[in-house]
């Protein structure tokens, strides 16, 4: 069955542009032009992506995924006119997986999508389990726990954990851990990682200030203890 794309555009004649591009595609997809109306439709569809544009009537795009964050790890790919870092960074805190900025091309659109889809994807070993200290992460599941507590992380946020729990001790470059990730705009790149790894810290570490397995190695990047 073609993935589902849920999307939340309150600009009418561009959400019919964006359901053309996405049905040409391949994709299934729902129009929303509100955000409490995207907020009840992706908790009762349970679309595979959610194309998210920030400014909407109701809830905006900022608020509407931050709830979302705390009971679902669905992809969400921000629309915004806006092309401040500081707007990519308000995004990505909010749990955003990729942020793009109109006007886009269709091409990059797509290309952004199906990279989102790919890492959210489940992986094909049912017994492929990452453990390292108090983590553990079933791969095919895509399900990360703290001792018995589930945790909801988004698709790279994901990504960057597995990546690091493979090689505990290791320090990764920013650069490295960017591969494991969507991708974004070079000028942004570092600062978009330190953001995922802010918010894996404040889901994972029992004292995010004070954080004793997601460490910075200044100048370089981060390492994962384990111990």
């Amino acid at each position: 069955m073609p993935a589902h794309v849920l999307v939340a555009e309150d600009d009418r004649k561009h959400a019919e542009i964006l359901r053309r591009y996405l049905e040409s595609a391949g994709y299934r997809t729902t129009i929303t032009h509100d955000g409490p109306t995207a907020l009840d439709r992706t908790r009762r569809l349970n679309p595979d992506l959610l194309l998210l544009d920030v400014m909407m009537p109701g809830l905006n795009g900022l608020d509407l995924c931050e709830v979302l964050r705390r009971e679902s790890s669905v992809p969400v790919l921000m629309l915004t006119a806006r092309a401040g870092e500081d707007d990519l960074l308000a995004g990505l805190g909010r749990g955003a997986d990729d942020y793009l900025t109109k006007p886009y091309r269709p091409r990059e659109l797509l290309a952004r999508i199906q990279a989102l889809l790919r890492r959210a994807a489940p992986a094909p070993a049912a017994h492929d389990m990452v453990r390292a200290g108090p983590f553990a992460v079933d791969l095919a599941r895509r399900v990360v726990t703290v001792g018995e507590r589930p945790v909801e992380c988004t698709p790279d946020e994901f990504a960057i954990l597995v990546a690091m729990m493979r090689r505990p001790g290791r320090v990764f470059s920013r650069a490295a851990l960017l591969q494991e990730t969507s991708g974004y705009d070079r000028e942004s790149a570092e600062r978009a990682i330190d953001t995922h790894v802010s918010n894996l810290r404040r889901k994972l570490e029992p004292n995010p200030r004070r954080p004793v397995h997601l460490l910075t190695v200044y100048g370089v990047g981060y390492k994962l203890v384990a111990g």
